[in-house]
């Protein structure tokens, strides 16, 4: 069974910064990709960031120039960097990686961006 913990969100300013992270823990086996996805109210889960074993990365357009992906091999964590956060950046963002046993998913972190 694999478990995934995320932790950072909160409340913050329109402007500020937040950091996302997540550990991975439990039966993994080969870890491909990591990343994280949000869902905002009444809308659809889409992929912000994502980044390969190899380091290589890719942003959703919205977030580009604001956020950076990182992760440690090493340590089966992966973060999220936040910055220049705006209102329409609120949702709950999910850890996800991808390992040749399947997809999983973290429990999700609430991010608000106040005005």
């Amino acid at each position: 069974q694999v478990q995934l913990v995320e932790s950072g969100g909160g409340l913050v300013q329109a402007g500020g910064s937040l950091r996302l992270s997540c550990a991975a823990s439990g039966s993994i086996s080969s870890i491909n990709a990591m990343g994280w996805y949000r869902q905002g109210p009444g809308k659809q889960r889409e992929l912000v960031a994502g980044i390969t074993n190899g380091g290589s990365t890719n942003y959703a357009d919205s977030v580009k120039g604001r956020f950076t992906i990182s992760r440690d091999n090493a340590k089966n964590t992966v973060s999220l960097q936040m910055n220049s956060l705006k209102p329409e950046d609120t949702a709950v963002y999910y850890c996800n990686i991808l390992t040749v046993r399947g997809q999983f998913w973290g429990q999700g972190t609430q991010v608000t961006v106040s005005s």
